[in-house]
């Protein structure tokens, strides 16, 4: 580029930061905490609720995942969830809510490709890599912990 498409392009540079509006970051922080405490104030009354129904800790912290992933997934279906994650922002991305919406987003956009090919293929798109990391980080720490206490075995 000679000077003179440097220059035009410095000020279009120029005009496209002027106009691009600021958020509000102050705003954008608030409601991301208040919409992530919501989210995590209802999965601490399911727990409680279902502390009193399971018999070991380890199942009340299951069920209450499943229950959350599920809340996720229909507010997803219902619209819900878009609404709230528009206004919630990453506290509406952060919790596991908010990855039953990714899911379940990824899977209603490809329903009309079919159940096999389009929903179960489309999700696990979105969810794969998901797993492939959890499980692999999972692994490494537990890896980790094993060879630092000396309990390999």
């Amino acid at each position: 580029m000679d000077k003179a498409q440097k220059d035009l392009h410095a000020r279009y540079q120029q005009m496209v930061k002027e106009a691009t509006p600021q958020p509000n970051r102050w705003k954008n922080l608030v409601m991301a905490f208040i919409t992530g405490g919501v989210i995590c104030t209802i999965g601490q009354l399911f727990y409680n609720l279902f502390e009193v129904i399971e018999p070991s800790r380890l199942e009340t912290t299951a069920v209450t995942q499943a229950a959350m992933i599920a809340l996720g997934a229909i507010a997803t279906g219902l619209g819900l969830y878009d609404w709230l994650a528009e206004r919630g922002g990453m506290g509406a991305a952060i919790p596991v809510t908010g990855f039953s919406n990714t899911v379940t987003a990824a899977a209603m956009e490809f329903k009309r490709e079919g159940y096999i090919l389009g929903m179960g293929t489309k999700m696990f798109v979105i969810a794969g890599p998901v797993l492939v990391y959890g499980i692999l980080s999972g692994f490494v720490v537990s890896l980790l912990r094993a060879v630092l206490t000396g309990s390999l075995f």
